[in-house]
């Protein structure tokens, strides 16, 4: 049985604004763990974050006592998305399936997040995920790529981002379809409503 959680942290990433289904169902999500007396912490991707730049990288290989201006800009904003997830009991993920794969947004936010040191560490065994413990649920979306299929990039990657960074419970609810006729929208809109 899962403890309650305390902290909820809600991503989107769809360029849409209402009209999103993956918005929808994350919406969905948030008020059944609102519900339940969670805190919920919402990060829109939207508009997007910076990707990683030189700057980035060579603060991940240089003592923070040494960063430069442009280091503590780049690292600046990273530490405040890992802080967000580190603060997190569940990640609710949306994530539309565009060309095959996750939107841009949400692999900046990938970027982001995958910080050495932080969110995982390389040891003699490899890497080693340091968010043990955490629940993700997935609320993937898609016009025509069946999720899960051979064509379906989006969900695997999600998937592998989390294992990395040590979240293993993970839950997706797929909306898929909704241009093909069909579309798996309700389904999932009450999958969303059982989640907490």
């Amino acid at each position: 049985m899962r403890r309650v959680p305390v902290n909820v942290l809600l991503v989107n990433s769809s360029a849409r604004a209402e009209a999103s289904t993956s918005r929808q169902i994350v919406a969905k999500v948030g008020e059944q763990f609102a519900a339940s007396g969670a805190q919920l912490v919402s990060r829109d991707l939207a508009h997007s974050l910076p990707h990683v730049n030189e700057a980035w990288v060579q603060s991940g290989f240089t003592d923070p006592n040494d960063w430069t201006d442009a280091m503590r800009d780049a690292a600046g904003v990273s530490s405040q998305i890992v802080d967000e997830v580190m603060a997190a009991d569940v990640l609710v993920l949306g994530v539309p399936i565009y060309n095959f794969g996750v939107p841009a947004a949400f692999k900046a936010w990938v970027d982001q997040v995958c910080r050495a040191g932080r969110t995982f560490r390389y040891t003699e065994n490899g890497p080693e995920g340091l968010l043990k413990g955490k629940r993700a649920i997935v609320v993937v979306s898609s016009g025509g790529v069946p999720i899960d299929s051979p064509v379906d990039f989006a969900t695997p990657h999600v998937r592998q981002v989390l294992n990395f960074i040590g979240i293993t419970d993970i839950q997706v609810i797929g909306a898929d379809g909704q241009m093909t006729g069909e579309g798996k929208v309700e389904a999932a809109l009450e999958q969303a409503a059982a989640v907490a």
